[in-house]
């Protein structure tokens, strides 16, 4: 098991949480957390890299669906980038492909408008 970090930057879009490790039952309560207690403002995008998560369980998914309804209430946007071929897969699955507007990388979510580079 890898433990989660959770790497925070400011894009000119909005917040940048780059997540590294296992998405799991024991580690995503920290995603939701974090994700929780940021300040969205309407039109930001939250963009949430995970070219270096290791492992996504349906905990995982909860988290990041967690994330996506923080931004809806805050009128912001959500752009996931760089999604493994293991999590993608759970998501098309799922239908949740069609939910998350998908990014090849962080500098194309963070320069283009809202389905510029969208991969799904």
């Amino acid at each position: 098991m890898s433990t989660l970090t959770i790497t925070a930057r400011d894009a000119i879009t909005g917040p940048v949480l780059e997540i590294a490790g296992d998405l799991d039952y024991d580690q995503a309560p920290r995603l939701r957390q974090t994700v929780t207690t940021l300040d969205l403002e309407p039109g930001q995008r939250l963009v949430l890299d995970l070219s270096r998560i290791q492992f996504c369980d349906s905990s995982g998914i909860t988290a990041l669906i967690v994330a996506r309804n923080h931004a809806v209430a805050a009128q912001a946007e959500i752009a996931l980038v760089a999604v493994p071929d293991n999590t993608i897969r759970i998501l098309r699955i799922v239908g949740l492909d069609r939910v998350f507007t998908i990014h090849p990388d962080v500098e194309t979510a963070t320069t283009h408008g809202p389905n510029a580079g969208d991969t799904s």
